[in-house]
C-alpha cells in the first residue's frame, strides 16, 4: 500500500499540482497549515491522466499542461455572466485571418469583433500560434449558445459550447405579511408514511404533506434526494450515495396511482391489493425501514401494470418522455436492465465493453429497458403532481429538492459518465470537530479537466432534470461547486487533499438552469468554508445554510440578529439527531456506543452540556423560556430564536415537529446503524403517519410558536 502521509512534494510537483487545481498544502478546522504529501498528489494527478511518477514525467506534463491552450482553436467550453465583460482567447497559426461570432439557442447570429491587443506568439510543435481576442457583447441573451470560430480563407470552422449566465438569481416573491420571509417543512419522505403507503413514504404522500404544510402557511417542502437506487435488491439506504443524480427512485411510485392501473383484470388488481396489504401493515411500525421488502412488492405490482399496455395517448406521451429525457435516459435504463440480468457478477458493460457489444446488449434488454423508463416517465408524473398541488394550495415555493454530492462507484452514472468521473479516488472531508477520523463517502469526483471538456453537460443536465418539478433546490456539500476532498485509493480519509473546479463555470452553469425554472438555489455551505466563497455565493443569489447548533461566536451562540439574510435557517439538520434527542445528549450517546470518538466520553459529554446549558442561557436572555421549561417548550423557543435572526427562508423538521429523537443518519457509520431507515415516530417510541400530522398537537403548537415569532419580526 502507498504511503500517503510523509513524502512532502517537490517544487516541481508542486506547479504541476497548481496547474490541474490541486493543492499541495491547506488549513485544517484547528485553523493550522498542513501539507499534502507527495504520494497523495500524484495519486490525484494520475486520477486525472496525469503521469507524475519521475521528475521527467513532471517536467512533460508541466510543458503539455502550459501547451494545452494554444494547441487548440477555441476553449473547449465558455461560461460568462450576463452584463459582465468577458474575452475569447483564439489560437490559430500565427498571421492567419480568423473571424468569430456566436450562434444563438434562439437560432440568431451575433458577430464578434476582434481587439487589437498584442499577444506574443508561441512556437507549439514546431508551429508558430498566434492568439486573437475577441470580446462578447454584454448584452448576450441567457442560454446556451455556441461560439464558432472560422479559421483562414476557407473558413475552416471550430466550434465550442458558449453560456450566458444570470449576475445573479432573484428570490420569489415571498410572504409580505413575514416581511419578504417564508418558513416550510423538511421531511425524509421515506420516513414519513401514510396508511396508504407500501411500508415507505412516496411521491403521494409527499403530495399530501405539501398540502398539510401549505394550510398552516408553510412555503416550501424540503426533502432528501430522491436520487435512484439499485433496482434490484439490496438497495442502498443512503439517499446520498445514488447510482444516479439525474433520475428518480421508483421506490416512491403509489401503484394504485399508475392511470392503468385503474383499468387491470380483477384478478392482478386483487393481486395488487395484496401485495400493498402485505407492506401496509408495517406502516405503524417504528423498526427500521425494510426498503428491500417493499421495493419487491412494488417491484412486481409496477410490472403488472406496465404489461397491462397503455392507451395511444398515453404510449405518445411516454413517447416524448424518453425523446426529451434523450440518451442519459436510456443509458440509465440499460444499465438497471443489465443489473437485473447479470447482477455485480459478469458484468457486460465494463471497461473492455464495446460500442457493438452494448448495442447488442440494447436489442436483447429493450423491453427491459422500457420498463425502466416508463418507470420514469410515471415517477416523473407523480412527483410533477406533487409540485403542481403545493403551489395551488398556496406554496409559494412548493417541493425543494435536495442534490446529492455525488454518486455510487459502481452505479450508473460511474457507467454512463466515466469519460468524466476520476478513477481510484472517492470524495470526502478531511478531519473535523464532528467527525475527527475525517469521512470517506465512497464517491468518485468529477474530474475538472474533463467536466470543461464536456461543456459542463453532465452538470446541466442533472440540475435541469432535478428542477422540472420543483422551486428550490439544495445542493449537499455546495463546497463541491469550488473544491473537494480527494481521497486516493487505499489512503485514509485523513490522507487526501482538495482538488479545486472552475466554480465562476459551475455556479453559473447551476444558476442559469435555476432562472430557467425560477427556482430558488440554497447552498449546504457548513464546516470548513472558506469566508469568500460565502460571500461569492450571497452575490451570485444562492443562498447559504445556518444550523443552529453550529451558529457559534467563541464557544456561545451567535446572536440570532448576527445570522447571514440570505441563508435556510434550521434548528437542526439531518446529520444530527432531532432536537429532543441533540437536548437528551443522543449525539453523544451515540457516537460513543458506535466508537466513534477520538476523546474521553466524558469530556465530550461535558462538551454537549457546555453547550446546551450556553444555549438555555441564550434562550432565556431573550425571555424564549418559562421557568422549569418543558423539552416540547424548549424545541420551539429554538425555533422562535432563529425566527428572529434575519434569514430569508426557516426550516421547521417534521421529526422535532412531532417529538421524535432518533437520529437519520450518524455520519462515519455505515452497517453499525440503521441509518436512513428510521420511520417517523413521536418520542414515545409511536408512529406518526401523515394523517396525525393535522391533529398532532406539538406540530400544531411548534407551527403556532414560530408563525406568531415570524409574524411579529416582519
Amino acid at each position: 500500500m502507498t504511503d500517503h502521509s510523509t513524502d512532502a512534494p517537490s517544487e516541481d510537483l508542486r506547479a504541476l499540482a497548481a496547474a490541474y487545481g490541486v493543492a499541495t498544502d491547506f488549513w485544517d478546522f484547528h485553523g493550522e497549515r498542513r501539507d499534502a504529501s507527495a504520494a497523495t498528489v500524484r495519486a490525484v494527478l494520475a486520477a486525472m491522466g496525469v503521469a507524475a511518477d519521475t521528475d521527467d514525467g513532471i517536467r512533460r506534463e508541466l510543458e503539455r499542461a502550459e501547451l494545452a491552450p494554444w494547441r487548440r482553436v477555441l476553449p473547449p467550453c465558455v461560461i460568462a455572466r450576463q452584463g459582465s465583460l468577458s474575452t475569447v482567447a483564439v489560437h490559430v497559426e500565427h498571421g492567419t485571418d480568423v473571424r468569430a461570432h456566436v450562434r444563438l439557442e434562439s437560432g440568431g447570429r451575433v458577430d464578434l469583433e476582434q481587439v487589437d491587443r498584442w499577444v506574443e506568439p508561441r512556437t507549439v510543435d514546431g508551429r508558430t500560434v498566434g492568439e486573437a481576442t475577441f470580446p462578447l457583447p454584454a448584452d448576450l441573451p441567457l442560454g446556451w449558445h455556441e461560439l464558432v470560430a472560422e479559421v483562414g480563407l476557407e473558413g475552416e470552422v471550430s466550434s465550442s459550447p458558449l453560456a450566458i449566465t444570470p449576475a445573479t438569481l432573484t428570490l420569489p416573491s415571498l410572504r409580505s405579511d413575514l416581511g419578504g420571509r417564508a418558513w416550510g417543512l423538511m421531511a425524509q419522505l421515506y420516513s414519513v408514511r401514510s396508511r396508504r403507503s407500501w411500508g415507505i413514504g412516496d411521491f403521494a404522500d409527499l403530495t399530501e404533506i405539501g398540502s398539510i404544510g401549505a394550510e398552516v402557511g408553510a412555503d416550501f417542502l424540503l426533502i432528501n434526494p430522491v436520487h435512484a437506487a439499485e433496482p434490484t435488491t439490496p438497495m442502498t439506504p443512503s439517499p446520498y450515495l445514488p447510482v444516479t443524480r439525474r433520475f428518480v427512485n421508483p421506490i416512491y411510485i403509489r401503484p394504485e396511482d399508475v392511470p392503468e392501473a385503474a383499468y387491470l383484470p380483477n384478478n392482478q388488481r386483487t393481486l395488487l391489493e395484496w401485495g400493498a396489504q402485505s407492506v401496509q401493515a408495517t406502516n405503524t411500525e417504528t423498526s427500521p425501514l425494510d426498503r428491500d421488502g417493499v421495493w419487491q412488492e412494488k417491484k412486481s405490482a409496477l410490472e403488472t401494470i406496465y404489461a397491462a399496455g397503455r392507451s395511444r395517448s398515453r404510449q405518445g406521451e411516454l413517447d416524448r418522455f424518453r425523446a426529451a429525457q434523450g440518451p442519459g435516459l436510456e443509458d440509465f435504463a440499460l444499465w438497471c436492465a443489465a443489473r437485473e440480468s447479470f447482477g455485480a457478477e459478469d458484468w457486460p458493460l465494463g471497461d473492455g465493453a464495446t460500442s457493438g457489444a452494448i448495442a447488442a446488449l440494447r436489442r436483447r434488454l429493450a423491453d427491459r429497458i422500457s420498463f425502466h423508463c416508463w418507470l420514469q416517465w410515471v415517477a416523473d408524473e407523480q412527483l410533477a403532481r406533487a409540485q403542481r398541488v403545493a403551489r395551488e394550495a398556496g406554496m409559494r415555493i412548493g417541493v425543494m429538492q435536495d442534490l446529492a454530492v455525488g454518486v455510487h462507484p459502481e452505479g450508473a452514472d460511474s457507467w454512463s459518465m466515466r469519460h468524466v468521473l476520476a478513477r481510484g479516488i472517492s470524495v470526502g472531508a478531511p478531519p473535523d470537530m464532528y467527525n475527527q477520523q475525517g469521512q470517506d463517502w465512497s464517491q468518485p469526483p468529477w474530474r475538472p479537466d474533463a467536466l470543461a471538456e464536456s461543456g459542463y453537460a453532465p452538470l446541466r443536465d442533472l440540475v435541469r432534470t432535478a428542477l422540472r418539478h420543483a422551486g428550490a433546490l439544495r445542493v449537499d456539500h455546495i463546497m463541491g461547486l469550488f473544491r473537494l476532498w480527494w481521497i486516493p485509493e487505499g489512503a485514509g480519509a485523513a490522507e487526501g487533499t482538495y482538488v479545486r473546479y472552475d466554480h465562476e463555470a459551475m455556479v453559473g452553469v447551476l444558476a442559469l438552469e435555476a432562472h430557467r425554472a425560477g427556482a430558488v438555489v440554497i447552498g449546504e455551505d457548513l464546516g470548513t468554508v472558506e469566508p469568500w466563497v460565502r460571500d461569492y455565493l450571497s452575490e451570485r443569489g444562492i443562498l447559504g445554510t445556518s444550523v443552529l447548533w453550529f451558529e457559534q461566536e467563541d464557544g456561545r451562540p451567535r446572536p440570532p440578529e448576527d445570522y447571514r439574510e440570505l441563508v435556510l435557517a434550521t434548528v437542526t439538520t439531518h446529520d444530527l439527531p432531532p432536537t429532543a434527542g441533540y437536548l437528551a445528549e443522543e449525539h453523544v450517546d451515540l457516537r460513543n456506543r458506535l466508537g466513534l470518538l477520538t476523546e474521553p466520553v466524558e469530556r465530550v459529554r461535558l462538551a454537549a452540556r457546555i453547550e446546551r446549558e450556553r444555549m438555555l442561557a441564550a434562550l432565556g436572555e431573550r425571555f424564549l423560556l418559562p421557568q422549569g421549561p418543558t423539552e416540547r417548550q424548549i424545541v420551539e423557543a429554538l425555533h422562535r430564536f432563529i425566527a428572529r435572526s434575519p434569514s430569508v427562508l426557516v426550516g421547521v423538521s417534521l421529526a422535532d415537529a412531532v417529538g421524535e429523537r432518533r437520529a437519520q443518519n450518524q455520519p462515519g457509520t455505515d452497517t453499525e446503524y440503521p441509518n436512513w431507515k428510521i420511520p417517523l415516530a413521536d418520542g414515545g417510541d409511536r408512529a406518526v403517519l401523515v394523517e396525525d400530522l393535522p391533529g398532532n398537537a406539538r406540530f400544531a403548537s411548534l407551527v403556532t410558536a414560530l408563525t406568531h415569532e415570524l409574524a411579529e419580526q416582519a
